[in-house]
C-alpha cells in the first residue's frame, strides 16, 4: 500500500471524492463483519483537559480513517482508555490495570518521557509493546528496550540544529535552562558535546525544578543576570516555560542584549500556548520540527477541526501540533502490524502464568502477550508516507531530523530559516543558501546582541573580613580616612580576587572590616561566621578555619588551604661527635652486608685462580687464608696487587670493584655531612611533655586553638595568648613558654621568619582547612567552592603563595630547618649486593663444572666415593702444568754469573728433572759471600752445572 489516505481534495474534484467515500462506506457495509476486535490500551494525562480532548479526537478519527480506507482488514482495533494524572505512579497503574484486566496487545501513551520510562519496564515483563507518541527524552532509547517504538523526534536530534545556530552568530559562551528531571537532564551532555565540537563553552548549568514557583523561579533568573552570558539555552515543559518567560519579562530580561533560545519540546506546542505567554516570548528563537505541508495534511487538519468543533463547540481556537500529527501516523501504524500479525488468527488470547508456580513478584502474575515479539518485527519494517512525513523506524526511533528555524514574533512565530543533516543551516528547504534570515530580538532590536556584558545590576555583597594584629600576610586591612575607604589585602584575600574571577558571572562586593568603631576587633572568628547567619555579611573572607560548630549555622566552601593544628618549640644543636662517628655513615646491617662480601668474593676469585695462578698459592694453609683475606680487604681501597687471569674472576672482580666505588662515594658523602652539617633537634617532641612538665604554652589570640588546649588538660594559668610574630619569638627565647600552637599556615608563615631557631612538631590536630564562609543553602556555593578547586589545583595557588610567605635567604625548609642525612642502610644498596652474590657464585658454579669435566677420568675412576673426592681436592691444590702461567717456565735452565765483576756470558743451567728454568747470579751476597741461585738446592745447582 503507497497511500493510506483518499485522493487529493481540491474544487475540481471535491464531488468525484465525495462519491467515492460514499460507495467505499456502502461496500464496507456489503462486507460480513466478521473482524476481530483487537483491544489496544491508550494512556493520557487528563481526557478532560484542552489537550487531552484534543489527542483523544485524533486517535478517534484515526481509527474511523482505518476503518475506511481499508475496509478489507480483518482486525479493528478498540481503545482501552486509561488516565495517569500527570504523575508516573498514575502511569505504571494504569498500564498494569489495561494488561491484566483488559489484556492489551499494545499500549499508546503515556505523554510523558518520566511516565513512558516506568510503563517500557512492565511491556518488557508481559510482551505488550509501547508505542509513545510525544516522549522524546534519549534517556528512553538507553533502556534499549526491543518493546518500545518511539513515534516522535528524539531530542538529541536538535542538538546540532541548536548548535548550527550557536555557531551562525558566534556566540563563545551560552547556559542551558532546563527542567530538574529524565527529560531535562539527559539531552545536555548531547548538547554539551555539540557546543564544545565548534568552540562554545558552557560555564554554568541552570537547573529548575518542575515544581518551582514564582519566587524560586525569579532567584534564578536574578542569578543569571548578573551573569556576564547573555545567551539561553530554555529546555523544559510547557507550562514551565510558560512561567519562565513571563517571570523573565517581569524582572526585565528580555531586552535588547539577551538571548533566548527555545529546544523543540516548546516550539513544537506553541500554538497551544495562549497569547500572554507567547508574547512574553517575543524575540526568542528556537528550533521546531518541520512538518512538510502537503494536500493531505491540509486535508487531515481540516476534517479534524470541524469534527472537533463539532463534538467541543465550547473550545475555541484548538489547534493540531506535530504531537498530533505522530499521534494519527502511529495508530496507523499499530493498525497495520496488527492486520498483519492477527489478521488470519482466530485467538489471541494472553498466556496464563503457571499456578503451580508461587512468587512474591507481582509482575510474575501478569499473563504473557504471544504476538509481542512478532507485533514488534512488524512494527520495526513498517514504511508508508505518513502526514507528519515518510515514517520509517530505525531500532525503534522516528528517523526525522529536519528542523524549522523560527523567530517568536507578535502573536506566533515566523520562519527564518532550516536545517537538515545534509544542508545545515538554509534560508528555504531544498536550497543550500547557508544564512538564516533576519530577526527581530528582545526589546524589539534588530541588531544581534553579542551574547555578553558586563553587568550593571545585581546586589553588591557585604563581605567581612577580620580585623588581625599580627599575620597579616593573610589578611590585612587599611583605612583611608582622607577618601574614607577600606582596603583588604593579603593571602586570603588574594585567593578570593581569583576565585571570583573563575566564576562564569561577575559579582559586585565590598569589603566590610569586623571591627568596632575604634577600629579594633570586634570579636573572635565565631563570633564573625555568626554575623553571616544574622545576616549583616553576605559571606566572610579570610583565614577562617572550617569547623564542625560553625558548619551548624553557616556553610563552608571547599578549603584553598590545608591546615592543621601543629607546636613550635625551640631546637637545641645535639650533634656531639663521638670516637665512632666514622661508622655512623652506615647501618650495621651494610657493614655486616659488605663483610660477607668481601669474604665471598675472595674466597670464589682464589677458588678459580688457586689451581692455575701462582699469586694465589701459599706453602702453608695460614698462607692461603692470609692470602684470601688479604686480598679480600684490598680491594675495598683498590690496593690489591695478585693478578687475575680467570675470566670468571675477572667478571666477578668487575662487579666487585663497581660496587665498591658507589659504596665508597656515598661513605664518603655521608661521613663529610656527619661532621660538617649542624644537627638542630627539638627541646620538646610532644604537647604531652609541655603539660607534663607543667609549662606554659602559647596561642594565637582569638584563635579556636584556645579550646583545643583546654580540652588536652592545660589550665588557663598555663594559656598564654599572643598576637605577633615578635612576640612569639621573645616568648619563646627567653623561656616565658615552651612552645606555641597554631595551624600550620601561620607556624610555617613563623619559621619562614626565624627557621634557625624553632622547629615544627605535628601536626598535633587535624583541621578541615581554611574555607570563605556563605550562607546556609547560599547559590553562589556551590559555583564558589568549583572555582576554590579549579584555583587549588593549578598553578595560581602556587603564585600567590609565592608572593606572601616569603622565606627567609637562609631557611632551605620550612617546616624542618636544619637536620642531619639520614643513614643508609641495607635497602638502599640491596641490588648490588644481590648481583654480586649472584654472580660470586655463578662463577663458583661454572668454575666446579669446569674443573669436573677436565678432570673426569679420576671422578669417573673406580674407587670410593671418599677417595674420588680426595682425588679431585689433590688436583685442585696441586698447580697445573698446562696452564699459561706455568708453561711459560718450562725450559728449565739456570743462569749463572762468575764471582767476579767481570761482564761475562751468564752461565745456563739446566733442570732435566724439572720443568721451572732457574737462573744463577754470579753476584756475591753482601752478607755471606755466598752465591745467590734460583735452584732448589746447591746439590741441584753443581749437578746441572756438571752436566751443563
Amino acid at each position: 500500500m503507497n497511500k493510506k489516505y483518499p485522493c487529493n481534495l481540491n474544487n475540481k474534484l471535491s464531488l468525484i471524492s465525495v462519491f467515492v467515500l460514499l460507495l467505499s462506506s456502502w461496500i464496507s457495509l456489503a462486507i460480513p463483519q466478521n473482524r476481530t476486535m483487537i483491544p489496544v490500551g491508550l494512556v493520557l494525562d487528563d481526557y478532560s483537559s484542552v489537550r487531552g480532548k484534543i489527542l483523544f479526537s485524533v486517535f478517534q478519527m484515526a481509527l474511523s480513517d482505518i476503518s475506511a480506507y481499508h475496509p478489507s482488514y480483518k482486525t479493528r482495533l478498540v481503545l482501552k482508555t486509561r488516565e495517569s494524572k500527570k504523575n508516573v505512579v498514575g502511569a505504571a497503574a494504569a498500564a498494569l490495570n489495561l494488561i491484566k484486566n483488559e489484556e492489551v496487545q499494545a499500549i499508546i501513551g503515556p505523554v510523558t518521557s518520566m511516565e513512558t520510562s516506568f510503563v517500557i519496564n512492565l511491556g518488557d515483563q508481559t510482551h505488550v509493546p509501547i508505542i509513545s507518541f510525544s516522549a522524546t527524552s534519549p534517556s528512553l532509547t538507553s533502556l534499549r528496550s526491543s518493546y518500545f517504538f518511539q513515534f516522535a523526534q528524539n531530542d538529541t536530534s536538535q542538538v546540532k540544529a541548536i548548535s548550527a545556530v550557536i555557531n551562525n552568530y558566534g556566540w563563545r559562551q551560552v547556559v542551558p535552562i532546563y527542567i530538574d528531571t529524565s527529560y531535562g537532564e539527559a539531552v545536555i551532555p548531547f548538547l554539551t558535546d555539540a557546543l564544545q565540537e565548534i568552540g562554545v563553552s558552557v560555564p554554568y548549568r541552570s537547573v529548575i525544578s518542575p515544581s518551582a514557583t514564582d519566587d524560586q523561579i525569579a532567584n534564578e533568573l536574578y542569578k543569571l543576570m548578573i551573569m556576564q552570558t547573555r545567551v539561553f539555552i530554555v529546555h523544559m515543559t510547557t507550562d514551565l516555560s510558560s512561567k519562565l518567560f513571563a517571570k523573565a519579562e517581569e524582572i526585565g530580561m528580555m531586552v535588547e542584549g539577551y538571548v533566548w533560545l527555545t529546544t523543540s519540546g516548546i516550539t513544537n506546542r506553541l500554538t497551544s500556548l495562549n497569547s500572554s505567554v507567547i508574547h512574553s516570548m517575543n524575540g526568542a528563537i528556537g528550533v521546531q520540527t518541520h512538518v512538510q505541508k502537503t494536500a493531505e495534511l491540509e486535508e487531515f487538519k481540516l476534517r479534524w477541526k470541524r469534527q472537533f468543533q463539532k463534538d467541543h463547540p465550547h473550545i475555541v481556537g484548538a489547534e493540531l501540533d506535530v504531537f498530533g500529527f505522530w499521534a494519527y501516523d502511529a495508530t496507523f501504524a499499530l493498525a497495520m502490524a496488527i492486520e498483519q500479525v492477527i489478521g488470519n488468527t482466530s485467538s489471541f488470547d494472553f498466556q496464563k502464568p503457571n499456578a503451580s508456580k508461587k512468587s512474591t513478584d507481582i509482575l510474575d502474575s501478569f499473563s504473557i502477550s504471544p504476538y509481542g515479539p512478532k507485533l514488534c518485527k512488524a512494527l520495526s519494517t513498517t514504511r508508508f508516507p505518513g502526514i507528519a512525513g515518510d515514517l520509517m523506524l530505525i531500532d525503534g526511533q522516528l528517523q526525522s531530523s529536519n528542523f524549522r528555524i523560527i523567530n517568536v514574533n507578535g502573536r506566533g512565530a515566523r520562519t527564518i530559516g532550516f536545517w537538515t543533516p545534509h544542508h545545515g543551516l538554509v534560508s528555504k528547504m531544498n536550497y543550500s543558501t547557508s544564512h538564516l534570515g533576519p530577526v527581530i530580538w528582545p526589546g524589539e532590536s534588530l541588531s544581534v546582541p553579542k551574547g555578553w556584558e558586563i553587568p550593571t545590576k545585581g546586589k553588591r555583597l557585604r563581605i567581612g573580613v577580620p580585623v588581625k594584629d599580627g599575620f597579616f600576610e593573610f589578611v590585612k586591612v587599611t583605612k583611608d580616612p582622607t577618601k574614607n575607604t577600606t582596603d583588604a589585602t593579603g593571602f586570603s584575600i588574594d585567593v578570593f580576587k581569583a576565585v571570583v574571577e573563575k566564576l562564569p558571572y561577575a559579582i559586585s562586593y565590598d569589603f566590610i572590616p569586623f571591627a568596632k568603631p575604634d577600629g579594633t576587633t570586634a570579636g573572635n572568628y565565631n563570633d564573625m561566621c555568626y554575623q553571616v547567619y544574622l545576616g549583616n555579611f553576605d559571606a566572610v573572607v579570610g583565614d577562617t578555619t572550617i569547623r564542625a560548630n560553625r558548619s551548624l549555622y553557616v556553610d563552608f566552601t571547599m578549603p584553598y588551604a590545608d591546615t592543621g593544628v601543629v607546636m613550635v618549640v625551640p631546637v637545641v644543636d645535639t650533634n656531639k661527635r663521638s670516637a665512632c662517628a666514622f661508622l655512623k655513615p652506615w647501618e650495621w646491617d651494610i657493614w655486616l652486608a659488605i663483610i660477607i662480601s668481601l669474604l665471598s668474593v675472595g674466597f670464589v676469585v682464589w677458588a678459580v685462580e688457586h689451581h692455575t695462578n701462582e699469586d694465589f698459592r701459599g706453602k702453608t694453609a695460614e698462607q692461603e687464608v692470609g692470602k684470601v683475606v688479604w686480598f679480600s680487604f684490598s680491594t675495598m681501597v683498590f690496593a690489591h696487587h695478585e693478578r687475575v687471569d680467570s675470566n670468571l674472576a675477572r667478571l666477578v672482580m668487575s662487579i666487585w670493584i663497581f660496587v665498591v666505588l658507589v659504596l665508597t662515594i656515598n661513605y664518603q658523602a655521608s661521613l663529610t655531612s656527619i661532621y660538617t652539617v649542624e644537627k638542630l633537634e627539638p627541646t620538646i617532641t610532644s604537647i604531652q611533655d609541655i603539660l607534663k612538665k607543667g609549662e606554659n604554652i602559647g596561642y594565637i589570640a582569638s584563635s579556636f586553638t584556645y579550646e583545643t588546649l583546654k580540652q588536652v588538660g592545660f589550665e588557663d594559668s598555663k594559656l598564654r595568648a599572643f598576637g605577633t610574630m615578635e612576640a612569639i619569638d621573645d616568648a619563646l627565647s627567653n623561656s616565658g613558654i615552651a612552645g606555641f600552637v597554631d595551624e600550620t599556615p601561620y607556624m610555617k608563615l613563623f619559621l619562614a621568619r626565624y627557621c634557625n631557631k624553632y622547629t615544627m612538631i605535628g601536626p598535633i590536630f587535624k583541621t578541615d582547612g581554611f574555607g570563605f564562609v556563605f550562607p546556609k543553602r547560599s547559590p553562589l556555593l556551590p559555583d564558589v567552592s568549583q572555582a576554590v578547586l579549579n584555583i587549588t589545583g593549578g598553578e595560581t595557588i602556587l603564585n600567590i603563595e609565592n608572593t606572601w610567605f616569603k622565606k627567609d635567604g637562609n631557611c632551605e625548609d620550612v617546616s624542618n630547618p636544619k637536620v642531619s642525612s639520614n643513614k643508609l642502610d641495607l635497602r638502599d644498596f640491596r641490588v648490588l649486593f644481590i648481583t654480586t652474590l649472584v654472580a660470586s657464585g655463578l662463577a663458583l658454579i661454572i668454575y666446579i663444572i669446569r674443573f669436573s669435566y677436565k678432570y673426569r677420568d679420576v671422578w669417573n675412576s673406580e674407587t670410593s666415593i671418599c677417595r674420588r673426592i680426595g682425588a679431585m681436592l689433590k688436583k685442585f691444590l696441586d698447580i697445573d702444568p698446562n696452564s699459561h702461567t706455568f708453561r711459560g717456565q718450562q725450559p728449565d735452565v739456570v743462569t749463572t754469573f762468575p764471582n767476579n765483576n767481570s761482564p761475562e756470558s751468564p752461565v745456563l743451567i739446566q733442570n732435566s728433572n724439572h720443568s721451572n728454568t732457574n737462573y744463577v747470579s754470579s753476584d756475591s751476597d753482601s752478607d755471606s759471600g755466598q752465591q745467590r741461585t734460583s735452584a732448589e738446592s746447591p746439590a741441584e745447582v753443581h749437578l746441572l752445572i756438571s752436566n751443563h
